[in-house]
């Protein structure tokens, strides 16, 4: 259903950009438009034709566009992160629960100088 409402959405967008570039131009202020000879599309008929088939396909690209917007909202996806969480993915990797071993304990536990193991193999001398 999606995919028919993208395919006429996108057959009135090409259409309203036809014909709204068909559309005389109203200014004039470049001089260009506005010949005084008989064109194809000098006639107001032919102006009141392409104003009200702008207008009907406006209205076409809105009711699309909303189409559109509606079924993306009422997709089956969550509404919210937190939704989308498994229940047990709230739990901390290491389970420390009731043993007193926060983060900050376990992080002071590294920060304490450890001792270093017994050296093995041949030594160097201490440099004087």
């Amino acid at each position: 259903m999606e995919t028919v409402i993208i395919v006429i959405h996108l057959m009135v967008v090409l259409a309203l950009v036809l014909v709204v570039l068909l559309q005389r131009s109203e200014g004039g202020a470049l001089g260009i438009g506005g010949g005084g000879g008989g064109g194809l599309m000098s006639s107001r008929g032919s102006a009141n034709v392409l104003t009200r088939a702008t207008a009907v396909l406006a209205l076409l690209f809105f009711i699309t566009s909303l189409a559109l917007a509606i079924l993306a909202r009422n997709d089956d996806r969550p509404s919210s992160i937190l939704d989308a969480a498994p229940n047990g993915a709230t739990a901390p990797a290491g389970d420390t629960s009731g043993s007193g071993q926060g983060i900050l304990d376990q992080l002071k536990g590294q920060s304490q100088p450890q001792q270093a193991p017994a050296p093995s193999g041949p030594q160097v001398p201490a440099a004087q």
